[in-house]
């Protein structure tokens, strides 16, 4: 038993230490470039808001999660508890939209591919920052709820704890007040993931679209090499791919382990695990298709050695 806490305390710190790379060395990308005086793009404000977010869920959830693992059990009390998980929960829902967000701009910016004209880009970033502000706003009241059914270490044989993580412990609310919850949050987030899937495929099909008439037009040039278009459409289906995957997994464990079952150690650890991979890897899926990165990727690299 001792061995099995072990091994998840030390793939937590990997993971904890990737993602903490990944994110630094996105938030070091996008300054770096502010720095060096290049224009910084509208999307750099939903990136860096991301790099926050997944930064939050990060600590929030992986540093208790990681000494709970290596034995520690007391470190926390119930202020403490109800703190994490709310910042948490606040984090994890921002993420969600941020993503939603990043993906409708860019949408709404392939179509309406005139900002510079018609003087647009300024006025698009004044909408970008009261978008995001609305985001943290929106989320730090809806998770007032959860500090409501937390609690600190309890032990497992308590009827009324219904989620032991070892360091916390969730309570069994009421049913009606589970039910209002669970209706919340899921509204919340179904609807951020539907605004998403329907910008991603609006771009994909725009994109493809756009790459048919190109290749019509150039018919007799055959470049080895893809298209800018097909990059961005290969970002677009990777970035959102991995959120789709990482967060439903993570969100129907979270429902199945709320409404369905007192769940095992097992499936509190796989929660966790499966909560955090979205914050891990998201960066470097953003890093690797940044054109700042892939032009001159030498100098990146001399630059965070």
């Amino acid at each position: 038993m001792a061995s099995v806490k072990w091994q998840i305390g030390i793939t937590l710190v990997t993971q904890l230490g990737v993602g903490i790379l990944g994110n630094s060395s996105l938030l070091c990308l996008y300054n770096f470039t502010l720095l060096t005086g290049h224009k910084v793009r509208p999307t750099d404000v939903i990136l860096n808001q991301l790099v926050l977010a997944n930064s939050l869920v990060l600590f929030s959830r992986g540093i208790p999660h990681i000494m709970a693992a290596f034995g520690a059990t007391y470190f926390l009390n119930e202020d403490g508890c109800k703190f994490f998980f709310y910042f948490h929960r606040v984090a994890r829902g921002v993420c969600l939209s941020t993503t939603s967000l990043l993906s409708g701009f860019q949408a709404v910016r392939l179509r309406l591919n005139v900002f510079s004209s018609m003087g647009l880009r300024r006025r698009s970033s004044k909408c970008i920052y009261l978008c995001c502000c609305l985001c943290w706003i929106l989320h730090l009241l809806v998770s007032i709820f959860v500090p409501i059914k937390m609690a600190g270490p309890t032990h497992s044989k308590n009827l009324s704890v219904k989620i032991n993580y070892g360091y916390c412990s969730s309570l069994n609310p009421d049913r009606f007040l589970k039910f209002i919850v669970t209706a919340l949050f899921s509204t919340i987030d179904l609807a951020c993931l539907a605004f998403m899937v329907w910008a991603t495929g609006s771009m994909v099909i725009f994109l493809h679209r756009h790459r048919q008439q190109v290749q019509y037009i150039h018919s007799n040039s055959h470049s080895p090499r893809p298209s800018p278009e097909a990059r961005a459409t290969y970002t677009i289906l990777i970035l959102v791919s991995c959120f789709l995957s990482f967060y439903s997994l993570s969100s129907l464990l979270s429902v199945w382990m709320i409404l369905f079952a007192i769940p095992g150690q097992w499936l509190v650890d796989a929660s966790i695990f499966l909560s955090l991979c979205f914050s891990t890897f998201s960066p470097f899926v953003l890093i690797f298709s940044d054109t700042r990165v892939t032009g001159k990727r030498q100098n990146w690299f001399c630059f965070i050695g």
